[in-house]
């Protein structure tokens, strides 16, 4: 274990304030109390009397799960057309710990199951390929359905795929005014989900994929539920031929919830494959961002995915140069359209870059449009929710575990470039076994994971389990980070991921309170880092990586940098590693040495395990087959927290 050494030992609360504090009411600010954890204080609840158990009114969070809400099934056409034959159930099972034979014939397991799981399947023609293969009378009574679904019989898998991705390309949609079909594969999934929830144990969150592909860039956003089947049914999935545009989505949202009483959120992700519009300055329609927008988009998406298999979005290493790390899982070579990246494009992709400029927007428009905690999930399109690096299923189904070349070399984008155009394909061996979803919430239910999402008690990860959690606030001390009752007193005294700070009291900087501990299963940490980004008087955006705390007794330079590299213990050629470098617990203390409280700011934490195969070289030691050309053969995998900000007081 590593810690920050605090110079004196923790103290506890005076029983009378700790009492206190215990029984304040809940929905307060979170300095004040713990905020929306679902505890109401009841007459039943004894308040004001002296009771033994110091347990009874604890509404914080206190596990994180972990899960997904970005997985595919063969309802989704993208997957279904192109092989996979496993549906929700199957989805389900498998993320609940079962064995599954995948669609190529691979019988896979998860490690360890995961907590809950989003099938998010594409709105666009769901359940296309399981009507063809059941032959669907309502489909095959159509032009479109008999055509398509003749060519599958026919075995032209690849004519029907590119015929239903006409009308995707041209939104032109071959069912219109078939909507009992869609509907019927609606319930489906929210049948499926329905029968897999069980609270307490394993969540199915509903949801679904809207996928707005504007020029072929990619703006998808997938729909989270915080219901059931009963509301959710009540609707049938936006999608890409209803619009493009993120602001007709959430006044379908907001529809939806005025209809059943429900609650729905957003998320988006691969600004990495957006051209430059996720994050724009203007509006799809061509407006300026103003303060409607900017609420209305952090109303309705809380949160971004950060992190999945078509590469990592937190950083660009052009826009962040002298962080080290920026380089991972880099997809900067254009999107799924014609339109090749150029570098005007990447500050209003990345993640870090975003939440820098969404300061700026605060400060101008009096909203942050780009204030958004972060998740990572798959985007698997196998059914097949696998983020273990030697377990990795890949993208889609002929991806899948082979020692075919096809499993490194799968075009994934290319496919429209221009023919006297630069290249822009990036192949399948590019793709990371990525992320992760981790949920601070108070149980595993719908409701508390949805509600943990909604107010950005999250985090990302790019595949590991690793668990972390911070809190900041005016008045940590070293010591706090040691303390047994560690989280409840973070609650009491500061904020967690996600939180804000604001009128700093005079004299003080924002402190950090930082508890990291390794996968139980995997690699060992190399550091605790925080990542600052803030607006200057001038207007003028700032970014700062800090290491907060370095593995095997490390020391950190001056330009706030471990002084020197964990190093590696990977067998490349065994695709081995051990845990004989890195901690296994890292407990650091952290003050802003370089605070301003007229400053807007954000810090989030950033943590890296040390070098580990890279699922690449799993699979050349597993097949024999060569490593693949521009991809290393390890790589440290990592945590992003939500972050925490800092707004300068009014006055």
């Amino acid at each position: 274990m590593r810690s920050a050494q605090p110079t004196t030992p923790w103290k506890p609360l005076p029983s009378a304030a700790m009492a206190a504090a215990l029984l304040l009411p809940m929905g307060l600010h979170a300095q004040e109390s713990y905020p929306g954890y679902g505890y109401a204080p009841t007459e039943d609840d004894h308040i004001g009397e002296r009771e033994y158990s110091p347990y009874l009114h604890q509404g914080y969070p206190q596990r994180v799960f972990w899960g997904d809400t970005h997985l595919h099934t063969s309802l989704s056409t993208d997957a279904g057309m192109i092989g996979n034959r496993l549906g929700p159930e199957e989805a389900y099972r498998f993320a609940r710990g079962e064995i599954v034979t995948s669609s190529s014939g691979v019988r896979s397991r998860l490690q360890r199951p995961l907590d809950f799981l989003v099938a998010a399947d594409h709105a666009e023609n769901l359940g296309l390929a399981p009507m063809i293969e059941e032959r669907n009378p309502d489909l095959l009574k159509l032009a479109f359905g008999k055509r398509i679904a003749q060519m599958v019989y026919d075995g032209n898998y690849g004519d029907a795929y590119t015929l239903w991705g006409q009308g995707m390309t041209t939104r032109q949609d071959p069912l219109q005014g078939q909507d009992d079909l869609t509907r019927t594969m609606w319930e489906r999934l929210t049948s499926a989900a329905e029968q897999f929830n069980e609270p307490g144990k394993f969540t199915a969150l509903i949801g679904f994929e809207w996928s707005s592909s504007p020029g072929g860039n990619n703006l998808h956003r997938n729909v989270i539920f915080r219901d059931g089947k009963a509301e959710a049914d009540q609707i049938i999935p936006f999608s890409n031929y209803d619009s493009t545009d993120p602001e007709d989505l959430w006044a379908w949202m907001q529809a939806y919830e005025e209809k059943t009483g429900g609650q729905v959120l957003a998320i988006p992700h691969n600004g990495n494959l957006s051209n430059g519009l996720m994050f724009d300055d203007f509006t799809q329609s061509g407006e300026a961002l103003d303060r409607d927008y900017a609420e209305r988009r952090m109303r309705w998406e809380p949160l971004y995915e950060v992190t999945q298999m078509k590469g990592d979005g937190e950083a660009h290493p052009s826009l962040s140069p002298n962080d080290e790390f920026a380089d991972y899982g880099t997809w900067d070579r254009g999107s799924f359209g014609p339109e090749p990246k150029m570098p005007y494009m990447l500050p209003r992709e990345y993640a870090r870059t975003a939440l820098q400029r969404g300061l700026a927007y605060e400060q101008s428009l009096g909203a942050n449009p780009f204030k958004f905690g972060m998740i990572g999930s798959t985007d698997s399109h196998t059914s097949l929710a696998t983020t273990e690096e030697d377990n990795y299923f890949g993208k889609a189904t002929p991806a899948e575990p082979s020692a075919d070349a096809e499993r490194f070399q799968e075009k994934i984008t290319g496919y429209l470039q221009e023919a006297d155009g630069p290249d822009i394909t990036i192949r399948h061996f590019k793709t990371l076994a990525s992320g992760l979803a981790a949920v601070w919430a108070t149980e595993n239910t719908r409701e508390a994971l949805w509600d943990a999402m909604n107010r950005k008690e999250v985090y990302a990860t790019t595949g590991t389990r690793m668990t972390v959690r911070v809190f900041a606030g005016w008045d940590f001390e070293e010591a706090d980070v040691q303390r047994p009752d560690f989280a409840e007193v973070g609650y009491l005294r500061g904020v967690p991921m996600g939180g804000d700070l604001s009128d700093a009291p005079a004299d003080q900087a924002p402190r950090f309170v930082i508890r990291a501990l390794r996968d139980v299963d995997g690699a060992n940490l190399d550091r605790v880092q925080i990542v600052k980004g803030w607006l200057d008087s001038e207007g003028e955006m700032h970014e700062q990586v800090y290491d907060v705390l370095c593995s095997d007794e490390r020391a950190i330079n001056e330009a706030f940098r471990c002084e020197s590299l964990v190093g590696n213990t990977v067998d490349v050629e065994t695709a081995s590693y051990t845990n004989s470098i890195g901690d296994a617990l890292m407990l650091a203390y952290w003050r802003d040495p370089d605070f301003d409280p007229e400053h807007r700011a954000f810090y989030y934490v950033r943590v890296l395990e040390i070098p580990t195969p890279r699922w690449t070289t799993y699979d050349a030691a597993f097949f024999g087959v060569d490593l693949p050309e521009g991809v290393p053969p390890t790589h440290q995998e990592r945590a992003y927290t939500s972050p925490i900000w800092y707004t300068p007081g009014e006055g």
